[in-house]
């Protein structure tokens, strides 16, 4: 009888364990990145710091590669509750117009003057805005600074874009911006870019490295234009979900996601520096600095317009330039 009264009891544990395991609240976060992207590798590190902390009060579950659909459908999902995080970059500018900051050519220098920005605009002015619209902007991390691939030739100035279909992520500054270069700019979800390059629906794109790289866009490309026209980060938001969790999973949510703001930035750098190393034994991908100050030049009447468009975007962009000569 004491074995029968052990094994009941071991059968019961066992049952209530698995009872707990079955009620662990999952917390989807969802991302179009690739394996290797700078996206996965962020999202990834974070779960697992998170995950530490949050024992068995949850656990958070990472789904790349656009598993839970594109940035725009995300961004609906998280209205509706069916994705708890989601981790965007450009389409944001989509949604809440002072977004479109990070849209502005050249506007970031390095990655410590984006901190700066981070820290003095973003979060006291801009996400704000963005929760008025059921939007929960937990962490800035970082997609990274875009460049230039295509099929026709070396893109050193902006007219060398003439005439080439470009593929640009879904915000509505990125297709002003290459239009006023010459190109001819078609916004396109993330997961379809690489057929669209191979089949020359689209002679080229613009990507931070690291998704160009765990995109194989660099397989089908043969040049690449190191132009740094534009420093994308990306965003950890929470939708209408948010509410539903307990207070000490929020609270360790939102603490980790900071945590890893500046994690993101080194990761991004020592990213940078690899896959640049990496594309250079390439033979079939011809490399070439761009001449920046032409860009420059040609990007005044989209600062311009979002100037005028934009509420306080003449001040938004006034003070994030202004941050940008500081040391520190």
């Amino acid at each position: 009888m004491p074995l029968a009264r052990d094994i009941a009891a071991i059968a019961i544990a066992t049952f209530l364990s698995a009872g707990t395991a079955a009620a662990q609240t999952e917390i989807k976060l969802g991302h179009v990145g690739k394996p290797g992207s700078l996206l996965e590798m962020v999202s990834q590190e974070f779960a697992k710091r998170a995950n530490a902390k949050l024992g068995d009060k949850a656990k958070i579950v990472v789904y790349g590669s656009s598993q839970l659909g594109g940035d725009s459908e995300m961004m609906k999902k998280l209205k509706l509750g069916t994705i708890d995080l989601v981790q965007p970059s450009t389409v944001v500018s989509s949604y809440v117009p002072s977004f479109g900051l990070f849209e502005m050519p050249y506007l970031v220098k390095d990655r410590a003057h984006m901190a700066r920005i981070r820290d003095q605009i973003v979060f006291p002015k801009m996400v704000p805005e963005a929760e008025k619209v059921g939007y929960r902007i937990l962490a800035v991390w970082e997609n990274g600074f875009r460049q230039i691939t295509n099929n026709k030739r070396p893109i050193v100035k902006p007219e060398d874009l003439q005439g080439i279909k470009l593929r640009v992520p879904k915000g509505v500054w990125r297709v002003k911006m290459f239009k006023a270069y010459g190109a001819n700019p078609t916004p396109l979800g993330f997961s379809e870019v690489f057929v669209a390059l191979q089949t020359g629906a689209m002679d080229g794109q613009e990507n931070p490295l690291a998704q160009i790289v765990s995109g194989h866009f660099q397989e089908v490309q043969k040049y690449l234009s190191m132009s740094g026209h534009v420093y994308t980060p990306s965003y950890l938001i929470a939708g209408t979900s948010w509410k539903r969790l307990p207070a000490d999973v929020q609270k360790i949510v939102a603490d980790t996601a900071k945590e890893m703001q500046p994690v993101a930035l080194k990761m991004a750098a020592d990213l940078d520096d690899k896959l640049l190393a990496e594309i250079k034994k390439n033979p079939n991908i011809k490399i070439n600095e761009v001449d920046k100050d032409a860009f420059i030049k040609a990007s005044k009447p989209i600062y311009d317009e979002f100037s005028k468009e934009v509420p306080e975007g003449h001040e938004l962009i006034e003070k994030a330039l202004a941050l940008g000569h500081k040391s520190s």
